[in-house]
């Protein structure tokens, strides 16, 4: 689509309507005239406070915004409070003033103190966030907040929700993967996204011209090609300019016509950040024509030149301001401080959600179902009790229903509003997942192989396990993500890795790994209800499998997180495992039991949280214990649980801890390479009789 020219129409129905009154000019009265200048002054004012108040050691860290006010305050003027959602960036400041956020909660973030309300001192200052606003607590990475933001717009959308969701940038974020991913999904699916790329020509120390491929390194002329996508440049730092751009855009995206993405043309007036000097890389020429298009300096003469405003006038207004912003700093500097008490709350959920769900209530069970078949009925049997829920993933539809049929049938009953095909990009399924989750909604999205969830690790890591702790409990984002996983298929290198090590050192992220078709219907039905994130693994290898196969449990049925499961009793060893080493030592075991001895296997079903409650008991009892785990050995889960034990049991062990793992190599093809890496039942049996007769 054509770029459209920057003297749009403004849409009158959005934002403050002009009073027609004679003080007007651009189609704004006085009062939105100042209302602007003021916001952008209060803006540059905190700014040049909080720079002093780090020269005095009373603050530690500030990224400016100076240089980029106008187009901030411009878009912020166009969102509907209470209806747009926003996924600002790290220059954002002036926006989140704009949007409603007081100095004095500003200087209590920049400050750290324990009632900040963006992130109750948890995060380094600029990051911003507003539950009443609708601004999800962002963090630091940049890019990952672009598909939220397509995630809550899809939202919206499905919600029916006539909103907008402002996301912005640099534009040295636009060589992030991600970003390209975002504006490709709202694209295709014509979602009412602005996205706002503030373009200072300068990545911390890169050059625009050293990131960007578009034409004369303009990103608008990059982004060429995507249909619906409305394209606009505009000089950001002339703010009439702007706030007619802002304005199309958010009515471009209301109207339902697609994304719009503006980039901005502004001014870099301070070093990257506190941490930074930029007269090391910028040529001083560069900074002197920075200082000429200083966009509060601008707009301000542009105001007295229509005699909107007298400079005796702003002469005064300037020192009101900066009064102001002394006394909000001032006050904040005087307020508490965190209590390291807090310091480990709001990791997970704590409304005690959890604890009230009836568990493993069994009213009867049916006829014996595979595990495969007995996932699908779980989600068939949440979708019918939650119209929240959504589904989607690659190839989940019908026909396909997955690649392992695991959503067979479920795009045939509820939709394909509710359960859909995603694009093939694992970044965009977790990101997406997590902006309609922020947004209301109870995603449960697929990843086809475990071996291919690593594009989504950021979404992870950074984003959907942080969101609770880093908002002081504001926000949530439970998604469930269903993966496949494990070996013993003949899927070689990329088909049969094992994840849970990774994603166990991950705080705030609830771990399943069930072994038979009844667990695994009760721990996703009970992950669906809860209001955590949760990794949902299910080993492919026992889909079908004879020996996995349960009575299944009716729709009530829950089991519990954190609870493991006594597959069998004994009094010699303890067996510490889960997944489809549970089957394996169990045909160990039998062989043992044949020669005499008596091993207790204990079925963990769930890696976070661990029931070490379980564990310790069985070990005090046998006095043994052997843990066994799919993935390779060395960093595998098997030596935390290993570990544990050591530390809380020692004085009842009377043989050394032992691990039972894959070798340290990739699980080859060759089904005879395939097994002499992965564990199996004879090598349980060996390295299982040895301990016992140690």
């Amino acid at each position: 689509m054509a770029k459209e020219k920057t003297e749009a129409v403004i849409d009158k129905s959005n934002g403050k309507t002009p009073t027609g009154k004679i003080d007007s000019f651009g189609g704004m009265t006085k009062d939105e005239l100042m209302n602007a200048l003021r916001i952008m002054s209060v803006s540059r004012s905190i700014d040049n406070k909080v720079m002093t108040l780090i020269k005095q050691g009373k603050a530690f860290f500030l990224i400016s915004g100076a240089g980029h006010e106008a187009t901030q305050v411009a878009f912020g003027l166009a969102m509907q409070k209470g209806v747009d959602w926003a996924y600002p960036y790290y220059r954002d400041m002036c926006f989140s003033i704009s949007v409603g956020t007081k100095p004095e909660d500003l200087f209590l973030a920049f400050l750290g103190k324990a009632d900040d309300p963006l992130t109750g001192g948890r995060q380094m200052p600029c990051h911003w966030s507003s539950k009443e606003a609708n601004i999800p607590t962002q963090s630091s990475p940049t890019g990952t907040q672009f598909l939220q933001a397509v995630g809550t717009a899809l939202a919206m959308k499905k919600k029916g929700i006539n909103g907008v969701v402002y996301v912005s940038a640099g534009e040295g974020t636009t060589s992030q993967g991600e970003f390209h991913e975002a504006v490709n999904w709202a694209s295709r699916e014509k979602l009412p996204v602005v996205f706002v790329i503030q373009n200072n020509r300068w990545a911390i120390s890169v050059p625009v011209q050293d990131q960007t491929g578009g034409k004369n390194a303009s990103v608008s002329e990059m982004m060429k090609g995507y249909e619906n996508l409305l394209r606009m440049e505009v000089d950001g730092t002339d703010f009439l300019q702007v706030h007619a751009v802002a304005q199309s855009a958010f009515k471009y995206a209301r109207q339902g016509k697609g994304p719009a993405l503006v980039e901005a043309h502004v001014v870099r007036l301070f070093s990257h950040s506190s941490s930074d000097d930029q007269k090391k890389y910028r040529p001083d020429d560069s900074l002197q024509e920075d200082l000429k298009k200083d966009p509060i300096r601008m707009f301000a003469e542009k105001l007295i030149s229509k005699g909107v405003l007298t400079e005796l006038a702003y002469e005064e207004f300037k020192k009101e301001i900066n009064d102001h912003v002394t006394e909000a700093a001032d006050w904040a500097l005087k307020q508490s401080e965190p209590d390291p008490k807090t310091a480990e709350l709001y990791v997970l959920d704590e409304s005690g959600k959890r604890d009230r769900l009836e568990y493993e209530k069994l009213m009867h069970e049916g006829s014996p179902v595979v595990m495969v078949d007995a996932i699908n009925h779980a989600l068939r049997e949440e979708m019918d009790r939650n119209d929240k829920i959504f589904v989607f993933g690659e190839d989940v539809a019908d026909g396909k229903g997955g690649v392992f049929t695991a959503t067979k049938g479920l795009s045939t009953k509820f939709g394909n509003d509710r359960v859909f095909n995603s694009p093939l990009a694992e970044a965009s399924i977790v990101g997406v997942a997590t902006g309609m989750a922020l947004a209301g909604l109870k995603p449960c999205v697929e990843i086809q192989f475990g071996d291919y969830i690593w594009p989504a690790f950021m979404q992870f890591r950074d984003e959907i396990v942080m969101y609770r702790y880093r908002s002081n409990n504001l926000f949530e984002a439970p998604v469930v993500t269903r993966v496949a996983v494990g070996g013993y298929i003949h899927g070689g290198l990329y088909h049969s890795q094992n994840i849970e090590s990774f994603f166990a050192h991950m705080p705030g992220i609830l771990i399943a790994y069930p072994s038979n078709a009844a667990d695994a219907k009760g721990l996703l039905k009970t992950s669906l209800r809860l209001n955590d994130p949760v990794l949902f693994l299910e080993h492919k290898g026992l889909y079908r499998q004879s020996y996995s196969t349960s009575p299944e449990p009716d729709a009530d049925y829950l089991v519990p997180f954190g609870k493991a499961k006594v597959v069998k009793e004994g009094s010699d060893l303890s067996i510490i495992t889960y997944g489809a080493m549970v089957h394996e030592s169990n045909f160990a075991v039998k062989k043992l039991e044949e020669e005499g001895y008596s091993v207790e296997i204990i079925d963990l079903r769930t890696i976070a949280p661990l029931d070490v409650d379980a564990i310790y008991k069985s070990v005090k009892k046998t006095g043994k214990v052997i843990v066994i785990h799919e993935d390779t050995l060395t960093g595998g889960f098997g030596a935390e649980i290993a570990a544990l034990i050591t530390e809380n049991c020692f004085q009842s062990l009377d043989g050394p801890v032992k691990r039972i793992a894959a070798k340290d190599t990739p699980i080859p093809y060759a089904p005879t390479l395939e097994y002499a890496v992965l564990p199996t039942r004879d090598r349980i049996y060996r390295e299982v009789k040895q301990l016992l007769e140690y």
